[in-house]
């Protein structure tokens, strides 16, 4: 009970100051009037002895003093006299006080926002149970990850030692129909084992089975509880319904839990329908399309589930060799949080590392301009260290205006943080574990951290200088108190930082924007202007495929008849940046060596119209002929990049090769050469292999046409030649110029976020150096009015100020290289067409920074050419 009275104590006399002195006189008076009594008693005269016990007692300050010191409040009482005093400087300064809460609202705001990206992208677990023990399964083959093929999960299934639950999952792009307008959705067919590994309980219902996965099975689906809700109405109400997927009825068997949990996805997929998966028996070791989901058992290690994976791969290489030539490929546990951030990780390190630099740009700037504010109070100070003020107390009195002043800039900050937050997914829109960012406990507690390092780090400087020995010297009469040689080189040594932090910035900055403008320049291999795309899945329930051929000719008979259509062709990939099918080949003149795994490229089936509506040109050989059927020999045409790989200095025409590894399968003959068009995006070659739509038979196809008209009305053509087709399938349509947009999205967003940033930097380091040299010549104003009276140019005064700015920026530029050194790694993945020590970057980056730098030593020097020496003279 003590320590509770004696806290209650402390809270009355800090809270309630006028009760508490109050409290204080009435109890002195108590304590006077007794001990007068007591003298009177012995005799005393009532006056003498009240005058008498007063002065005994000490008088009431010393009363109050005794008190404070007993009950400990005199540290709470002083630390509020220091902030009362702090507010009063900020509203006698609001310029300053709103410029440095801004500055430094922006920057903790800033890297609050990136810490809660990264610590939800990065940092977190994975909301799945034990999420430390789930791993994706990698067929490693040389060079490369990939996908499972069915031959690799049936035997992972069935073989493995290290896992709790094995499953696999194929994304897919499913027709779903007779619940309102049909539409497109992303779909994961599973297996039983990919659930169990999550660790997912349904919110109604089950999940996927074994006997669910068995050929002729009927066909189940367990909904996302969003999607269950939109349909139906409910979980519940889902239960038991049936949805068309493919054309084909499929029973609502279960319902996924919603929440935040429900949001962030399976395994970082959030889709909406998760049919079960029914596999064919292999006939050969591809294709490869299962992404494989386990969880480890508990005593097992990543390097001994890694190790009996790898005893899988070689017990099931022989019985398959004959396609799969690959012998070094291993099956690899990847740990799932690894494998669903993937380079996210790199980019994010870029963007944190940028606002850290911002922020610590900001602080330097602040701490300049407090050390400024700092030095006119030198009076002050040092007349508190005259009348003895105990360092403790200057020490305690500093740090309380910089955390003063960083309390509000905190508070500015947790706004800018919840927007930057927001801003996330417009940044970033295809960020990894995008739905779990937030201001979550953890950034809050980022936030107050931030602030107070950010306040002790602004309250250094002018600290230093309050501690300077000798402060308290000069105070008599006529004496100036300024700033010292230790001071001024405090504030040299925080302009320098600037400029030091400034340049990675903007080196970054500048080599983003160089690799995009060169991206921009990449050839895509197609004319994007007027062409339109129709996305059309052709469901085999009402498309059988004996029947998809005459489809495809009915369509292309049906755009021929439409009057605004310049050339049209189906093509089953889109450029620039859809590989949706790479398939690995041999080739017959030129088989790889035994054991090494065989070269891939984006094979596409497309037809004649198809190289018209792009203007791709022939190059080489023949076209797709009408005869080049299912039943005709195998054909194909490639990409002149495809052809100087393979048969650099050659005609590929007339070559045969193996598709897929199907060594009893008929030899492709390359008929022809077209022209590059980028599948893998721009920044890569543009090797592709095509075959005659045809002799595909491919259920999913593009339609694509280059229109007369507006792109809209060629859009509106295309979507009513599917409905008449059949009414029930959905479509996705979009202009080329649109994909080819979204592919320069991602550079053109990391060039604007870093060359914002480093826009930033550059402006606090000029206004950094700006002020200082600014002070400088209110500091020499006597020196420079001697010197002109002298006869001193105004040339020669401008450039004196110029030249000592300029050493300033020189050396902050030289210690910034040695910074730019460490970036150059986080850069070099983002780039194209140049590399992160690019010499032309860095001295235009150089000379941009300089150039800044110049002018911000210009206008302080022109002021100081401008002092009139008989002012300056009279003044001192």
């Amino acid at each position: 009970m003590s320590a509770l009275s004696d806290l209650s104590e402390r809270l009355r006399a800090l809270l309630f100051p006028r009760r508490h002195r109050r409290e204080l006189e009435e109890e002195m008076r108590f304590h006077v009037e007794r001990d007068a009594e007591e003298r009177g008693r012995r005799g005393a005269d009532p006056d003498a002895a009240r005058r008498e016990a007063a002065l005994a007692f000490g008088g009431a300050e010393r009363f109050q003093e005794e008190v404070r010191d007993a009950t400990g409040v005199r540290p709470l009482q002083d630390f509020a006299a220091d902030v009362r005093h702090a507010l009063r400087g900020l509203r006698r300064n609001p310029a300053f006080a709103l410029g440095a809460i801004l500055v430094l609202g922006v920057g903790i705001g800033a890297t609050a926002a990136s810490f809660a990206v990264v610590d939800a992208v990065v940092l977190a677990p994975l909301p799945h149970p034990h999420a430390d023990r789930l791993v994706r399964v990698y067929p490693r083959v040389t060079r490369n990850f990939g996908n499972l093929s069915t031959v690799d999960f049936q035997a992972i299934r069935d073989q493995q030692k290290s896992f709790d639950a094995f499953g696999g999952v194929a994304l897919a792009t499913m027709a779903l129909s007779g619940t309102g307008e049909p539409q497109l959705v992303y779909a994961g067919r599973t297996t039983t084992g990919f659930f169990r590994a999550l660790g997912v309980v349904p919110a109604v219902g089950r999940l996927i089975q074994r006997r669910d996965e068995a050929l002729g099975a009927p066909p189940v689906v367990v909904l996302s509880h969003a999607l269950a809700g939109e349909l139906f109405g409910g979980a519940r109400a889902a239960l038991g319904r049936a949805v068309t997927l493919d054309g084909r009825s499929h029973e609502v068997v279960g319902v996924l839990p919603g929440g935040p949990a429900a949001a962030a996805g399976l395994a970082g997929w959030d889709l909406g329908v998760w049919p079960a998966v029914q596999m064919e028996t292999p006939t050969r070791r591809g294709p490869f399309w299962i992404r494989g989901i386990a969880r480890l058992k508990e005593d097992v290690t990543h390097a001994e589930a890694a190790r009996d994976l790898a005893g899988i791969s070689e017990r099931i290489f022989p019985l398959w060799a004959a396609g799969f030539q690959d012998r070094e490929a291993r099956f690899t546990p990847v740990p799932l949080r690894e494998a669903i951030v993937g380079d996210a990780g790199r980019s994010l390190g870029l963007f944190a590392a940028a606002v850290a630099l911002v922020l610590l740009i900001a602080v330097a700037n602040v701490a300049t301009l407090v050390l400024v504010r700092a030095s006119a109070r030198a009076q002050e100070l040092a007349v508190r260290v005259a009348l003895g003020a105990p360092r403790a107390r200057l020490v305690r009195m500093v740090l309380v205006e910089g955390l003063t002043l960083t309390s509000f800039a905190g508070l500015a900050g947790l706004l800018v943080a919840a927007l930057g937050v927001r801003l996330a997914g417009t940044l970033a829109p295809y960020l990894p574990r995008q739905a779990e960012v937030g201001l979550d406990w953890r950034a809050l507690a980022f936030v107050a951290a931030a602030t107070l390092a950010v306040g002790v780090l602004v309250s250094l400087p002018p600290l230093f200088a309050a501690l300077r020995p000798g402060r308290a010297a000069g105070l008599g009469a006529g004496a100036r108190v300024g700033p010292g040689r230790g001071t001024h080189a405090v504030r040299t040594a925080l302009v320098t930082a600037e400029f030091a932090l400034a340049l990675p910035l903007l080196l970054g900055a500048g080599l983003l924007l160089n690799s995009f403008l060169r991206l921009q320049r990449v050839d895509p291999g197609f004319d994007a202007a007027g062409v339109v795309t129709t996305s059309v899945a052709l469901p085999e329930a009402r498309h059988p495929e004996e029947a998809t051929p005459a489809f495809w000719r009915r369509a292309e008979a049906l755009v021929a008849e439409l009057g605004g259509i310049e050339a049209f062709g189906l093509s089953t990939e889109l450029p620039p940046s859809q590989p949706g099918n790479e398939n690995n080949f041999d080739l017959v003149d030129r088989p790889v060596p035994a054991g090494a795994s065989q070269p891939t490229s984006p094979w596409v089936y497309a037809t004649n119209g198809y190289f018209a509506a792009l203007g791709v040109p022939l190059v080489d050989g023949r076209a797709f002929r009408v005869g080049d059927t299912a039943e005709a020999p195998p054909v194909a045409i490639v990409t002149e990049s495809w052809a100087r790989r393979f048969y650099p200095g050659e005609s590929p025409v007339g070559r045969q090769m193996i598709e897929g590894g199907c060594v009893e399968c008929p030899r492709t003959t390359i008929v022809g050469v077209v022209g590059d068009v980028k599948y893998l995006g721009l920044e890569n070659a543009g090797e592709a292999v095509y075959l005659p739509f045809a002799q595909g038979g491919p259920r999913d196809a593009h339609l694509v046409a280059r229109g007369r008209g507006t792109t809209a009305e060629t859009l509106a053509a295309l979507r009513e030649v599917v409905r008449r087709l059949d009414p029930e399938l959905p479509v996705a349509q979009a202009t080329l110029a649109e994909r080819l947009a979204g592919e320069l999205a991602d550079p053109r967003r990391w060039t604007a976020i870093v060359g914002a940033f480093g826009a930033t930097a550059v402006l606090l380091a000029s206004l950094g150096v700006f002020a200082l040299m600014s002070y400088s010549v209110r500091q020499r104003r006597r020196e420079i009015g001697v010197r002109i009276a002298l006869g001193a140019g105004p040339q020669s005064v401008t450039w004196m100020i110029v030249r000592r700015g300029m050493g300033v920026a020189v050396s902050g530029l030289a210690l910034g290289l040695l910074l730019a050194a460490l970036e150059v790694r986080l850069l070099q993945a983002l780039l194209f067409g140049v590399g992160a020590a690019d010499p032309l970057t860095l001295a235009a980056v150089a000379a941009g920074l300089l150039g800044a730098a110049l002018f911000a030593c210009w206008l302080p020097g022109r002021s100081a050419a401008r002092v009139s020496p008989l002012e300056a003279l009279v003044a001192e």
